[in-house]
């Protein structure tokens, strides 16, 4: 397992309880889609698997617990892309982004460059490299943040609503190169036909607790448990049948 969770609990100085006891195990090179209403503790969830919440029970990643003691390590191998790309990019050049998180880590030089190199490849943005990150489009951005997490060289990486604010080409290009990446996956989405297309497994999060977890065809195709959960497909969107 890459992921380990046992009763994950966690509520919010305010007194609201914003996880319920969660169990999960994501064995490594799924790619699992994390469903759910606004509210239902998707993203309190996520940020428990590198540490930057921290409540009851235990979270592991490749056996490893995460503490506070482990931390470094942990965030190396967990890259969580969050949904606004700006909230991540914020040094004069693409380069100089990607090459923030492995600098950070003690590379230079040439091994430096050439992590560099490799996560803009995987993103298809080589090219931007010496550009300035607030000169690119919404999507570019999205990519060059994806790079920044790869040049850590993780075991999971994390997606929160990866296709939102995309228009079809540039949420058809990012789409391409996750299903090209040998990383797994864990998405964050409301966008369920991209949840179809990307994960073959996906988990239902409503009131802090795992509701549902199955293959993606099968959840997105019970429209009983879909409408329990206040999730609902594209008007004119159906399931496809079969293999």
């Amino acid at each position: 397992m890459v992921l380990s969770l046992r009763g994950v609990r966690f509520a919010y100085p305010d007194g609201r309880r914003a996880l319920h006891g969660v169990d999960l195990d994501v064995r490594r090179g799924e790619r699992v889609a994390l469903l759910g209403p606004n509210g239902a503790g998707k993203t309190t969830l996520v940020l428990h698997l590198n540490g930057i919440h921290a409540g009851e029970g235990t979270v592991e990643v490749d056996g490893l617990p995460v503490t506070k003691a482990n931390l470094t390590e942990i965030r190396r191998r967990v890259g969580i892309v969050f949904q606004d790309p700006d909230d991540q990019l914020f040094m004069p050049t693409v380069a100089e982004d990607v090459a923030f998180g492995p600098a950070n880590l003690g590379l230079r030089g040439p091994e430096l460059d050439a992590r560099v190199d490799e996560a803009l490849a995987q993103v298809g943005m080589s090219e931007h490299r010496d550009r300035a990150p607030h000169h690119l489009s919404f999507g570019q951005r999205r990519r060059v943040a994806v790079a920044t997490v790869l040049a850590m060289r993780p075991s999971v990486l994390v997606m929160d609503e990866p296709s939102s604010n995309l228009d079809p080409a540039a949420r058809r290009e990012l789409a391409d190169i996750l299903l090209g990446l040998d990383v797994t996956l864990l998405m964050v989405t409301h966008d369920l036909p991209y949840a179809l297309q990307l994960c073959e497994r996906a988990l239902i999060l409503d009131a802090g607790k795992i509701t549902a977890d199955g293959t993606t065809r099968e959840i997105l195709a019970d429209e009983a448990l879909l409408a329990r959960h206040r999730l609902e497909l594209p008007y004119g969107f159906t399931v496809p049948t079969g293999a």
